[in-house]
């Protein structure tokens, strides 16, 4: 008689499936656990669906909220907070790893195949050395963040409860996170002028969202002609969407009376660099979103949809994603046959999964403007899309629609935020995946474009 093996039987989930449900699991206890009388202020339940929304905001390094992070919640609820976001940041399977090296346990070879696919890597090679210099490095960042914040707010909130706002917002900001505890729905405009406060939190924002691949690459080379090419793409456009978009903030917000009119020389520069970083999916801000002008919204709304660069913290369709596409364009228009930068050739292959990418950004936030626009008619379009845009790259800025939502629009922000961070990457790796090689080709026939 044969036998059949039990576990023939038995459903394996694949990579991307175990990323998607760790997740959700992340976040349901999130949920809960936000959701018990401990964790608000008043000693209630804040609700099930506002507990999961926060909860999914910060596995999601959002920062969309939709009661005050920093009046409504104890000290309980903010350290879940800020734990969500840790775990969110680094990727729960990061976390995981970190317990497994805790306990003295050996990675399996499936747990590095979910590693792999987590940190978007192409392959096993290092991926758990990758993980272990990633929690070192994070944790040492977001000290020396903490340390160089705790010199503006120890002095202003007092010793512990400056070191606590120190930690937290250097995990926020490093995590692209956005959550503030400053109160009042301010963020951090109270700190407009700080060059301590303005230049960490950049800085830190940055270093999150360049992402470690490229952070170990910059330290282990030291030298701009011999980093790799992913490195050399990320940098360059990340400096190039900076240096624009803080020209275009300077000369369209300077004169705004609701924003830097009234600011020194040294506000309105610090005010205009701030805001062209954080919506690379940082969710601060030191000037009134809503008092700025529509092409600063719109301008905002664009570098959101950007967001920042592969295996980091940040969300969007990322930095080269967008350059592979633009190079893509430019080798149309030259006539030439490869799209290359840099002396190196970029495959069609990434070309089309930047075009995928893309398409599906674009598809889910048109999707949920339209049905935004339904749940919530009293809005307008424009801060309609730019809280869709908001979630989708996990950026967390709004314009106070928020707090506002229907229980409808709270449900569709929540899938929006987790699909802008597990989402595109998933539906990729699953197409990747399931490819076979085919055994012919069709013949081929032209199509007219354009």
């Amino acid at each position: 008689m044969i036998r059949i093996p039990k576990d023939k039987h038995k459903y394996e989930f694949s990579a991307s499936q175990i990323i998607v449900i760790g997740f959700a699991i992340v976040i349901l206890i999130g949920g809960i656990l936000l959701n018990l009388p401990m964790a608000s202020i008043n000693n209630e339940n804040v609700g099930f669906l506002n507990s999961i929304f926060t909860a999914t905001s910060a596995v999601c390094v959002t920062g969309l909220v939709v009661v005050d992070t920093g009046t409504y919640w104890t000290t309980f609820g903010k350290i879940v907070i800020m734990l969500l976001i840790q775990i969110g940041g680094l990727g729960f399977m990061s976390v995981a790893t970190l317990g497994a090296m805790l306990l003295g346990k050996k990675i399996s070879l499936r747990e590095r195949l979910i590693i792999k696919e987590s940190l978007n890597q192409s392959t096993l090679s290092g991926v758990v050395k990758l993980t272990r210099q990633m929690l070192y490095g994070t944790f040492f960042i977001e000290f020396i963040g903490a340390l160089m914040l705790s010199l503006k707010f120890v002095p202003i909130y007092g010793f512990k409860k400056g070191i606590f706002y120190s930690v937290f917002h250097s995990v926020s900001a490093f995590c692209n996170a956005g959550f503030d505890l400053i109160g009042g729905g301010r963020s951090l405009i109270p700190f407009v002028d700080s060059g301590v406060v303005n230049i960490t939190i950049m800085l830190l924002i940055i270093l999150g969202g360049l992402g470690f691949t490229v952070i170990f690459d910059v330290v282990a080379k030291r030298s701009f002609r011999k980093l790799n090419l992913h490195s050399k793409i990320v940098i360059t456009l990340s400096f190039v969407l900076i240096a624009i978009s803080f020209v275009l903030f300077f000369i369209m917000e300077s004169s705004n009376p609701d924003t830097m009119e009234n600011l020194s020389i040294k506000g309105k520069v610090l005010a205009s660099l701030f805001q062209s970083v954080t919506p690379r999916t940082a969710g601060f801000n030191t000037i009134n979103l809503g008092g700025m002008e529509n092409s600063s919204k719109l301008l905002t709304i664009i570098l959101m949809f950007i967001g920042g660069s592969p295996a980091s913290t940040a969300g969007g369709i990322k930095t080269s994603t967008l350059a592979i596409l633009i190079l893509a364009v430019r080798t149309l228009i030259v006539g030439k046959e490869n799209v290359e930068i840099f002396g190196r050739r970029i495959s069609y292959r990434a070309v089309n999964k930047s075009l995928a990418v893309v398409f599906i950004g674009i598809f889910v936030v048109i999707s949920g403007t339209m049905i935004l626009s339904l749940t919530e008619p009293a809005q307008d379009f424009l801060t309609i899309m730019f809280e869709t845009v908001s979630a989708f790259g996990t950026v967390g800025l709004s314009l106070g629609m928020t707090s506002s939502l229907s229980n409808i629009g709270k449900i569709l922000v929540i899938f929006t935020m987790f699909i802008g961070r597990v989402g595109s990457l998933t539906i990729l790796l699953a197409l990747a995946s399931n490819e076979k090689k085919s055994l012919y080709n069709y013949p081929e026939e032209k199509v007219i474009v354009g």
